[in-house]
């Protein structure tokens, strides 16, 4: 086997370990926000993340960081705040009000929205195939949460909606930071985005965060917290770029189609959630105009520019 095969395998075998890894991180974080609080989760997020962003500029380039222009520092603060503030802040508390299966669904129909967001920017027309795909998600969307809403299931309901809006800001936290990715790569933006963008997040969770006696949480929920804070998040992140070098991104994206399994799998092992015929059939039409919305384009790269893991 030469030493491209080898590392193409490599690559292969770490990004289903990473599919895996961030598809049972849903079922991680309803465990560490049910003892933290969701807030709680934030504040003590965000007072790791900073640290380990300066760590990994450090390990990059030293102490002498690069030196951007003022225009661009506030483009990665309106960045920070997007993905961290306004994403994560409202995707912490959907998955504690939904179900891990819901929240992992739902967070998958991002490639819609980044859609919709080029089309209403005027920088891609939609094709009917993509058209159809928009369409087909909306409607299994709608089948997937209909047991929810006719059993007046509102706080669940009502964290799958969050869950929705968060996307549709991922959506655009990637349209966004792709011109910022492309000058300065992605080391750059996700640090500085990090470094910009916690402040504000601690500020907002602090109230929460000073309300838990962190004497007394138990060291399976700070096991859980670091391994959704510093593995499924930031370590994850990384992995996945070097797979994307490696395999290229048209053949890494569909991987991601396979985290509502694994995520709807572990919750029903670990924590007993069970699923209806609706859902599993909402689920499948959901994910089939998902993918045919993202890969109807005109061109290969058109098909795939949404392959940008999540920043939670």
């Amino acid at each position: 086997m030469t030493a491209h095969a080898r590392r193409e395998r490599a690559a292969l075998w770490a990004a289903l370990a990473l599919i895996l890894c961030w598809g049972a991180n849903f079922s991680v974080q309803k465990e560490v926000f049910a003892a933290l609080t969701p807030g709680g989760f934030l504040f003590v997020r965000y007072l790791i993340m900073p640290v380990a962003a300066a760590l990994l500029l450090v390990a990059h380039f030293g102490t002498r960081w690069p030196r951007l222009p003022r225009g661009e520092l506030l483009q990665l603060l309106k960045l920070g705040l997007t993905g961290h503030l306004l994403h994560v802040g409202l995707v912490t508390y959907g998955i504690h009000w939904s179900t891990a299966f819901s929240s992992s669904l739902i967070l998958a129909i991002g490639p819609v929205f980044t859609l919709l967001i080029l089309r209403w920017h005027g920088t891609e027309r939609m094709t009917r195939g993509q058209v159809a795909g928009v369409a087909l998600a909306v409607g299994g969307v709608l089948v997937f949460l209909s047991d929810k809403l006719l059993g007046a299931q509102w706080q669940a309901s009502g964290g799958d909606l969050t869950l929705l809006v968060a996307a549709a800001f991922f959506s655009y936290y990637t349209v966004a930071a792709k011109p910022l990715i492309e000058r300065h790569g992605g080391v750059i933006v996700m640090t500085y985005g990090t470094l910009l963008g916690s402040a504000p997040v601690v500020a907002v969770s602090a109230a929460a965060g000073l309300q838990v006696d962190w004497a007394a949480v138990r060291p399976m929920i700070w096991l859980g917290t670091l391994y959704a804070v510093l593995v499924a998040a930031f370590l994850g992140w990384m992995v996945w770029g070097w797979v994307n070098a490696v395999r290229g991104v048209a053949r890494t994206a569909p991987l991601m189609y396979l985290m509502p399994p694994v995520a709807a799998l572990v919750a029903w092992i670990v924590t007993g959630e069970r699923y209806t015929a609706i859902k599993l059939i909402g689920a499948a039409i959901t994910l089939g105009g998902v993918a045919l919305a993202q890969f109807a384009s005109r061109s290969r790269a058109d098909a795939v520019r949404d392959s940008v893991p999540p920043v939670d």
